[in-house]
């Protein structure tokens, strides 16, 4: 003890204290609906946007693509802190093993992001429902849980039938957070402008242990619902923690420092329960969206 005492000391003042390590996370992704989804382009943009917060190490973890076989496709998920879904593919695309072993992980206290059209899959996986909280399109009906909107201070349910999923053209929006205190959203400005991006709206599933972080009013004007719907969420599974931002259309939408911020915090949130990451300066108010230059997207040729 009296040799250590010393060295410690001379090692908190000299800043060389062991460097916490990264959080290891898995980028899924290699498949994502068809054209519309372009997760090639995507992927190489969540990956940079994570590994710049400087907490993480990411490894890509890309599925085999449809029609392949995925018996020998067996990610170990317990070598993560968490895993990022940048992934939209049908129920018959994973076996069941595949699928039992993701939902021992969470049970078992794994992290789980899921940007964007990553709600839309496994419509009739009972579990990763749970998981997302809600989710679009592939058939989801009334069968697979209410429609979702906040009102008055609550989130509700609508019982009505219909189809899930809708969006209009992508054109900036504000997003209201209506929860400040979660360390996620945190120290963010109340209201911010997020930059042109497709607003999911008739979102619908369990909704089950679900909190719903913040919401953007669909435009009646813009084939909207006329509802504040919920774009930032996160849910329990389990010892699991999820954080599902419907953002993030392509790489237009992506860029755009409230998404940055939030999805780096996200991670960090459900890999670890806490967030560490300050709120950047640039970060959109609620007049201005705000990018970066080094997420520009490239020009069209």
């Amino acid at each position: 003890m009296r040799t250590f005492l010393p060295a410690l000391l001379l090692l908190t003042m000299t800043g060389a204290l062991p460097a916490a390590q990264p959080i290891k996370v898995m980028l899924l992704d290699g498949e994502s609906g068809g054209a519309y989804h372009d997760w090639r382009a995507t992927t190489p943009y969540l990956q940079r946007m994570l590994e710049q917060a400087g907490v993480f190490q990411v490894e890509v973890v890309t599925a085999p693509p449809k029609g392949a076989d995925f018996s020998n496709f067996k990610p170990d998920f317990s070598k993560y802190k968490v895993v990022v879904s940048n992934y939209d593919v049908p129920d018959e695309r994973w076996p069941d093993e595949l699928k039992q072993s993701f939902e021992k992980y969470m049970q078992n206290g794994g992290g789980m992001v899921v940007v964007h059209a990553a709600d839309n899959a496994f419509p009739k996986w009972k579990a990763y429902n749970q998981m997302i909280g809600i989710g679009g399109w592939r058939g989801r009906t009334e069968a697979d849980g209410p429609f979702w909107y906040y009102k008055g201070g609550k989130v509700l349910p609508d019982l009505s039938a219909g189809k899930a999923g809708s969006h209009g053209a992508r054109i900036a929006f504000k997003i209201v957070n209506r929860v400040t205190n979660h360390p996620i959203t945190k120290g963010l400005p109340a209201e911010w402008m997020h930059v042109p991006d497709e607003l999911y709206a008739r979102m619908r599933g369990p909704g089950e242990n679900m909190t719903v972080l913040a919401t953007a009013f669909s435009d009646e004007s813009n084939k909207g619902t006329g509802r504040d719907e919920p774009v930032l969420m996160v849910l329990k599974f389990g010892k699991g923690r999820i954080f599902h931002t419907t953002l993030g259309h392509d790489l237009a939408g992506l860029n755009c420092v409230g998404f940055i911020a939030t999805y780096q915090r996200g991670t960090e949130w459900a890999a670890t329960g806490k967030v560490t990451q300050k709120v950047p300066a640039d970060f959109p108010t609620a007049t201005k969206t705000a990018t970066r230059a080094d997420f520009t997207p490239p020009a069209k040729k």
